[in-house]
């Protein structure tokens, strides 16, 4: 069994810092299912929040750009990026798996920070893009991988049962004078997630 992670929301400053953490909290997660249980791991930070962008060599090429100019998404020489502008020593690339709506497409840039299934360049690239055809509230492939989009939904989701007074947009809903964000004197600083029922422990409700 192969355990891929895909971690979103890390700064390079915080890499090791997160990895070190993170990947002790999996084996231990492991070692909870079954006594003796390490799968090889995988973990990946994925990165959308920069200034990278990507071009075709020729904007008049139709068989590797669309109606906006934008490259093609998919597994392909011209939406995949692993040397020149990466790291010189570490593992990372750039994916365009998706097609750009409107303006210019924006890649997602992939850390490999621990690699013990032992993929290759192109076999991690390949299932990196893959995955993005997996989003189930979409039937186009997304720009990240969907389990980045899963967490968001998830925490967003939290937020509601910890912060019942929250309203969607995140905005505090009290009308009765007490500022956004503080608490009645005597009330618990994080009110505890509710418990879940067994039909849904293994459902993605949240999505």
């Amino acid at each position: 069994m192969v355990n891929f992670w895909s971690r979103d929301g890390v700064s390079e400053g915080q890499f090791y810092q997160v990895l070190l953490y993170e990947l002790d909290a999996i084996r231990k997660a492991c070692a909870s299912l079954e006594p003796n249980y390490q799968p090889p791991v995988t973990f990946i930070v994925v990165q959308k929040r920069h200034h990278t962008r990507l071009f075709a060599n020729s904007h008049r090429d139709r068989s590797s750009t669309d109606k906006s100019g934008n490259i093609l998404p998919g597994k392909r020489l011209s939406t995949v990026v692993d040397s020149k502008i990466c790291h010189p020593t570490e593992f990372d690339f750039y994916l365009c798996s998706h097609a750009g709506i409107q303006g210019t497409s924006r890649p997602a840039h992939y850390h490999v920070l621990w690699d013990e299934n032992n993929f290759t360049a192109d076999g991690i690239q390949s299932l990196t893009n893959n995955l993005c055809y997996t989003y189930a509230r979409c039937t186009r492939s997304v720009s990240v991988v969907p389990p980045a989009y899963y967490a968001h939904l998830a925490a967003f989701r939290a937020r509601f049962y910890m912060e019942p007074e929250m309203q969607e947009n995140g905005s505090n809903g009290c009308s009765n004078g007490q500022a956004k964000g503080t608490r009645a004197v005597g009330e618990s600083g994080v009110r505890p997630l509710p418990a879940l029922k067994e039909n849904v422990k293994r459902v993605m409700f949240y999505c």
